[in-house]
């Protein structure tokens, strides 16, 4: 299904972004891969075009910097001609109380992940637009779907996304383009090591929960799957995805089990 298909991968340069570039280069896909991070960048090209790719093209992207992202996709676009599937992956996450956290941690958490995606999507969007094609994949969490202790932040950004996608599902539902949301749980990624504390500082460390989760090549097959079947929202994990079950139809047991969980 992959074959041919321009894919462009956001956050590819680690975790869960470099799993799909090779989970895509082993269906012959030509890639697009963005990340802050260049030299990691090339290390995941090599890897992907080892794997199958039919092609990859670099393209260092900071989703930060909202006011350079449209000449990055009128840039990409010469180069591609058109995108046929994007995967939003890049973001930062948080380990920190709402009220040890500065407020300038809460912007650049939003900034990122939420404005730094949608500013993304919205330039990318009119091209698919015009060909009458396209999907766009956006790696949410969990925490998009319920807040934990120490993620409050990171948690409303990740909310933000569902409301804006859900949204843009239903203004996109007369033309061909699909939406499709995935939510991971714990994945055993670099995702807390890179997290940020309320000063602004790297954690620094493996969270206990991540290092025991999903690795992210079995992640990547679930999301190709997902897409390949056109699914809306799909949330991925172990037994953390009871979380939004449980959230739903047991709210005040669901939050008495938060508050006796150590989640760190």
């Amino acid at each position: 299904m992959f074959k041919n298909k321009r894919i462009w991968i956001t956050g590819a340069s680690s975790g869960i972004g470099e799993a799909l570039a090779n989970a895509f280069g082993e269906q012959g896909a030509n890639l697009i891969l963005s990340a802050r991070n260049e030299t990691e960048l090339q290390r995941v090209a090599t890897a992907a075009l080892e794997a199958g790719a039919g092609s990859v093209l670099i393209q260092p992207l900071d989703l930060a910097q909202h006011d350079t992202i449209a000449d990055v996709v009128q840039k990409v676009l010469k180069q591609v001609g058109k995108v046929d599937l994007l995967i939003n992956n890049g973001g930062v996450s948080q380990r920190s109380l709402a009220l040890e956290t500065s407020l300038d941690v809460d912007k650049k958490l939003m900034a990122v992940n939420y404005f730094g995606t949608i500013t993304l999507t919205k330039a990318v969007l009119p091209g698919m637009l015009t060909h009458q094609l396209g999907h766009i994949v956006t790696i949410t969490s969990l925490t998009g779907k319920f807040g934990t202790q120490y993620r409050s932040s990171y948690a409303a950004s990740k909310h933000a996304l569902h409301g804006f996608f859900d949204s843009l599902r239903a203004e996109l539902s007369q033309t061909p383009i699909k939406i499709t949301l995935v939510c991971p749980g714990f994945i055993r990624t670099n995702i807390s090591i890179n997290a940020i504390t309320g000063d602004g500082s790297k954690l620094g460390s493996m969270d206990e929960s991540t290092g025991k989760g999903m690795n992210p090549e079995t992640l990547a097959q679930k999301i190709l799957y997902a897409i390949e079947k056109g699914r809306e929202e799909v949330c991925f994990g172990g037994r953390e995805v009871m979380g939004v079950y449980l959230k739903r139809f047991f709210p005040a047991y669901f939050s008495k089990m938060l508050n006796k969980a150590k989640v760190r």
